[in-house]
């Protein structure tokens, strides 16, 4: 914990806090303040045991908030994108509403990947392209959403997706957008029938994954606004404190009809409780099936709302989780931890680290 404090490592962040005696105040590992000396710091392994031994949260890192959680200003932006529509915004603009354009651009290629103003493009052609899909003619939804000429359009959709807008029809669109949470930021993926998509965002497979969906949805990806986004973090933020079991939103899963089984079985793992690779075979009628249900469950895209993270090894050990095997114990832990002492789990599961 020492090392990962002082090299600042980010892969830590979500497993401890440190506080430091000398000002009252607790970080995440990451935080860029001033370091303390060693005799002068402690760890804790919740930001709630930091609060209860008198510490106080680092107004810099916000070790209170859920990681990668924006700050008040660009809140404010994401709540006027949403209200108004994806137009245009200039930097005279941003300045005329008391935001610094440089800031903006810096906050988004951090946690986004891309400028403020691609951002904005993204949004706009995602806009464009859903009401193409949904039926209104291609000039009518280019104009609308803020382009000045057709020709504009097709470039600005040729640009992004290879093609022109006339191939737009008969296809899907994959809004993504990051949600923070306490465990690192996720990508959340949402179609007209549901959530498609929920990772951590350093996953290594993650890119792999969204090629599939694309391919099994004959859909493009945009980052955008989605109905969807604003439920899902809430029952998240919910299900993160403890008080929610069961997620209520519809997902989008396309897969094999085994794939499909597969992820059903698992939505029926109850909180709190475990199942081995060979017993979550065996519930789907399948009980030589063991390692092709451990293959369906690590090809599993929606993370937490189809619960792959409570099927572990025969010997109660972890294994094979996308998000690695920290966030996986996390997560047991979590539901392990909310449920009432008159209640029981089907297995109980490695404690974790002392800290």
């Amino acid at each position: 914990m020492l090392r990962a404090f002082s090299d600042r490592d980010a892969s830590f962040d979500g497993i401890f806090f440190t506080a430091v005696i000398t000002t009252g105040i607790f970080c995440r590992p990451a935080c860029t303040a001033k370091k303390a000396k060693q005799e002068h710091l402690l760890f804790f392994p919740q930001a709630k045991d930091a609060l209860a031994a008198g510490f106080r949260p680092c107004k810099l890192c916000r070790p209170m908030e859920p990681l990668g959680t924006p700050p008040d200003w660009i809140r404010d932006v994401f709540a006027e994108l949403e209200s108004e529509g994806a137009g245009k915004l200039t930097d005279r603009q941003l300045r005329s509403r008391g935001t610094d354009p440089n800031a903006l651009r810096r906050w988004f290629k951090r946690h986004h990947g891309m400028t403020f103003q691609a951002y904005l493009r993204f949004l706009r052609i995602g806009s464009a392209i859903g009401r193409i899909q949904h039926g209104e003619p291609i000039t009518e939804a280019a104009f609308d959403c803020g382009y000045d000429s057709l020709s504009g359009f097709n470039e600005a959709v040729r640009k992004v997706f290879g093609n022109s807008c006339t191939h737009l029809r008969g296809t899907s669109l994959i809004t993504v957008t990051r949600i923070p949470t306490p465990l690192g930021p996720m990508l959340a993926g949402a179609t007209d029938a549901g959530i498609c998509l929920l990772e951590f965002v350093d996953r290594r497979m993650l890119e792999t994954q969204l090629d599939r969906i694309k391919r099994l949805l004959k859909a493009y990806v945009v980052p955008g606004i989605h109905p969807l986004f604003d439920p899902l973090a809430d029952e998240l933020r919910q299900y993160f404190s403890g008080s929610l079991r069961e997620f209520s939103l519809p997902l989008d899963t396309p897969g094999t009809p085994f794939q499909g089984r597969v992820w059903s079985a698992l939505q029926t793992i109850p909180y709190g409780s475990t199942r081995s690779y060979k017993e979550q075979a065996s519930s789907i009628g399948m009980p030589e099936a063991i390692r092709a249900v451990a293959r369906a469950n690590g090809d599993n895209r929606v993370s937490i709302l189809i619960p792959c993270h409570r099927v572990i090894g025969s010997d109660g050990t972890l294994t094979g989780y996308g998000g690695g095997l920290w966030r996986k114990q996390f997560l047991l832990n979590l539901e392990q931890n909310s449920i009432t002492p008159g209640e029981t789990s089907s297995r109980n599961f490695p404690s974790p680290p002392t800290t």
